[in-house]
């Protein structure tokens, strides 16, 4: 890095540059690295297989998958508003939980409880008769002893598997209550089987650490619905707007469309004479800040997922 620098070349291009250190070291020198680019106000371009490296790094993030851009935007837009099915699971740690779901009059039926259907809901899925996969963050859940009475959500029992507490927030693990071979298919071929800790019969729910629900319960938990994502069995793509705390302008860019059959991720921004196009091949991210005297911008950030 000390031989490109003194080069002051128009952009960086770093390919996994972080991964053969160890976990703590990483942690260190992802700030380093992100303190470097902030100062020198130069383009970079990092490749990583890391989420958590493209999302801390990058302006701006593009998913990609078998070499095609699945999605770009920023960090947040990526986690909030996933354009497809892949996207939604190779984003977020832990991952969404997928569960095949299905409209019964104002009621969206879940393996694990009944929803109430929203307005939302009911005009993405009118055309599809049969069963939509639904999405549902480990984040969408509590538990329901610590939930305000007037706060909306519907609560419902599960038997807890597996408590993993983390100090600051704790994982509690159920079952689905869902056949896998039901969505076998659409997991292939929208590419939910490629990533990794996305589980078909187990549910993660991310809970606050001053719950005393322990592994064996019969838990009270409760989901904010209104947060649901719904998604195409058959292509994957995302049916409805979901989360209410998203951006609306999330949903503008259509164009992206053409590239969300398979592909990769990345992180990245851009300067405001930038298009998408810009963006630097498969499994890249980048981000740009004005750097002073200059009009080159400032890149920090990609991933690469396979």
């Amino acid at each position: 890095m000390g031989r490109a620098i003194v080069r002051d070349p128009q952009a960086f291009l770093m390919n996994e540059p972080l991964s053969n250190l160890d976990a703590k070291l990483r942690v260190q020198m992802r700030t380093e690295v992100a303190e470097l680019q902030s100062r020198l106000g130069t383009t970079t371009v990092y490749v990583t297989h890391d989420q958590t490296e493209a999302m801390t790094l990058g302006d701006r993030v593009a998913v990609m998958r078998a070499g095609e851009i699945q999605q770009v935007g920023p960090p947040q837009e990526l986690y909030n508003e996933p354009k497809n099915l892949f996207v939604a699971g190779f984003i977020g740690s832990p991952a969404m939980n997928f569960v095949v779901a299905s409209a019964e009059g104002d009621t969206l039926k879940l393996p694990f409880v009944d929803a109430p259907l929203t307005d939302d809901m009911r005009e993405a899925i009118k055309d599809h008769d049969g069963s939509v996969l639904a999405g549902v963050r480990p984040g969408y859940f509590e538990d329901a002893a610590l939930v305000e009475d007037d706060k909306d959500g519907v609560p419902f029992k599960a038997k807890i598997e597996l408590i993993e507490s983390l100090g600051s927030e704790l994982f509690a693990h159920f079952a689905s209550e869902q056949d896998p071979n039901q969505i076998d298919k659409t997991t292939t071929e929208a590419g939910l089987d490629e990533l990794s800790g996305s589980s078909l019969d187990t549910i993660v729910a991310r809970l606050d650490p001053a719950s005393k629900i322990k592994r064996g319960d019969e838990a009270e938990l409760w989901l904010d619905p209104s947060k649901i994502l719904l998604f195409d069995p058959d292509r994957g793509k995302r049916l409805n707007t979901g989360n209410a705390d998203a951006n609306d302008d999330a949903n503008d860019d259509e164009n992206d469309d053409e590239n969300a059959d398979d592909g990769e991720t990345s992180s990245g921004s851009e300067r405001p004479d930038q298009s998408e196009d810009d963006s630097h091949g498969a499994g890249e991210a980048d981000t740009d800040t004005p750097s002073k005297g200059t009009d080159r911008g400032t890149d920090r950030g990609s991933i690469r997922g396979a």
